[in-house]
């Protein structure tokens, strides 16, 4: 009568060892950094406005990855042990950035760009030089896209370590 949920395969389970943990963090990080390379060759493109747009869609995409690596997608969490999902949802609120563990939305991303406005003007006035402006553009593209990419992978990088250090197997934290 009651059936039970059917598991992902696809689904990747949360890091519980520092190792783990700090193989899905610098694999993260490494998407970061490719994702924000793309943000800045389209930010170079002299098209006011596009730059925007694509970096609103690779960014959600780019914490759902971030997320699904460190096993923080609704889903995921879903399908932890009841402990474990409690500890993961303490975790999320007390020490996760505003996307860890949440649907990310494109409201949820405009309103994380906001915190952002200076760095986004700057790069949208850059646009009006020629050239120059363009590469301006893009090398403020690049480093507030690696920013806030960063920013995430290290909120789910806390967020992991602080439910491994719950369940049981004590993750320390590796010096900084």
């Amino acid at each position: 009568m009651f059936l039970k949920k059917k598991k992902d395969p696809g689904l990747v389970l949360l890091p519980v060892t520092n190792v783990d943990i700090e193989q899905v963090r610098e694999r993260c990080r490494a998407l970061v950094r490719k994702r924000a390379m793309i943000s800045a060759g389209v930010a170079a493109v002299p098209v006011p406005g596009i730059d925007m747009v694509a970096d609103l869609s690779s960014f959600a995409s780019m914490v759902e990855d971030i997320n699904r690596a460190f096993g923080l997608t609704p889903e995921q969490i879903e399908l932890l042990q009841p402990r474990m999902r409690v500890a993961a949802y303490e975790a999320v609120g007390a020490l996760g950035g505003m996307l860890v563990g949440k649907l990310v939305t494109r409201e949820l991303v405009i309103k994380l760009l906001q915190k952002s406005g200076a760095k986004l003007a700057a790069k949208s006035a850059a646009k009006v030089v020629p050239l120059a402006g363009q590469i301006a553009s893009a090398a403020i593209g690049f480093a507030l896209f690696r920013q806030m990419g960063y920013q995430h992978v290290e909120a789910c990088t806390r967020v992991a370590r602080e439910v491994a250090g719950k369940v049981g197997d004590k993750v320390p934290t590796p010096p900084a």
